[in-house]
């Protein structure tokens, strides 16, 4: 039942990414196919820090931190967006737009604080070795693992509870593929100035503190790097190095963009697309720059990819026998 000036319906809808085109069709199986890529590659990346005990150190911890944020961000988007797409049902209720609404912030405010951390861990290993233990010891990693989580837990939080306290106007039609604060307070028939003025400065904050933390982590590992004699200490440190600025610079181009601009600046359709790009495509780069940067993890890959052809030869064997 409707009212004049608000609603009082259970759901809204989704307008999603794509329409039923063939070239649309096409590129819904493109982007499906990357959000499966980035799910089995960071599941991947998980298994492989589980499983080596040499990858048992707080660098790949915080990686495994980052693979799981990857593969919670993707789950939250992609499959209702596909059921969407596939079944032409696009509703959703309120609480499962609240629900997309807390993990979105939790998983992207998370991943810029988990950011620093690695940037710090980094910092720390390539400037001060000797003092890495200390420095970088596993209470003050789990601890940063924690904050992470926590901060963006509670900003999440925070944005789902409110954006869901306003009353919304008939027209109950978001112009997205998933439910976000800033877009679904669009609807509301309040005024939500004072919330979206409070949203964008808590925005510009989660981004810019982690980001500042992360500059002036990496100009020291740049000097550090350009000083060392050896090459082949050059050679790797720059390798660690710039595998961390790809996935730096991926993740916040894409959420400086969405949530850094001025109102006057925004369109929906920019913002589905940018959108798409940072929680679906940057989660399946993730685990490939880390990986084929990394003489660690690929030497990691190696030995269980031999052990699986192992387990399969001894079990074609010995059903031969």
């Amino acid at each position: 039942m409707d009212r004049t000036n608000g609603s009082t319906q259970s759901h809204f809808i989704l307008l999603g990414l794509f329409k039923h085109t063939g070239l649309h069709l096409f590129l819904f199986t493109v982007v499906l196919t990357i959000a499966i890529s980035s799910l089995v590659g960071n599941a991947l990346m998980i298994l492989l820090i589980q499983q080596d005990l040499w990858l048992h150190t707080p660098m790949y911890f915080l990686l495994s931190q980052l693979s799981l944020m990857d593969i919670m961000l993707v789950s939250t988007t992609v499959p209702k967006m596909a059921a969407d797409y596939l079944t032409g049902i696009k509703s959703i209720s309120t609480a499962g737009c609240g629900l997309q609404i807390f993990f979105l912030p939790t998983l992207g405010g998370g991943e810029c604080f988990l950011l620093a951390a690695m940037s710090y861990d980094l910092y720390v290993a390539v400037c001060h070795p000797l003092r890495y233990p200390m420095l970088m010891s596993w209470p003050l990693c789990l601890r940063m693992t924690v904050g992470s989580w926590f901060l963006g837990a509670a900003d999440g939080l925070i944005q789902a509870v409110v954006a869901l306290s306003f009353p919304f106007c008939n027209r109950r039609e978001i112009d997205h593929f998933f439910c976000e604060a800033p877009t679904l307070v669009r609807l509301a028939c309040a005024d939500t100035s004072v919330f979206e003025n409070v949203m964008y400065i808590c925005c510009v904050l989660m981004l810019l503190v982690p980001f500042c933390l992360i500059l002036t982590s990496y100009s020291l590992i740049l000097a550090a790097v350009l000083r060392m004699r050896s090459t082949e200490a050059r050679k790797k440190a720059f390798a660690t190095f710039s595998s961390h600025m790809a996935v730096v610079g991926l993740f916040y181009g894409a959420a400086i963009f969405i949530y850094m601009r001025p109102k006057s600046y925004r369109s929906a359709h920019h913002d589905k697309v940018v959108s798409a790009f940072y929680s679906i495509f940057t989660p399946m780069l993730n685990p490939v720059i880390y990986s084929l940067r990394n003489s660690e993890v690929k030497g990691s890959l190696k030995m269980w990819l031999g052990k699986c052809a192992n387990i399969k030869h001894h079990q074609t064997w010995s059903c031969s026998r």
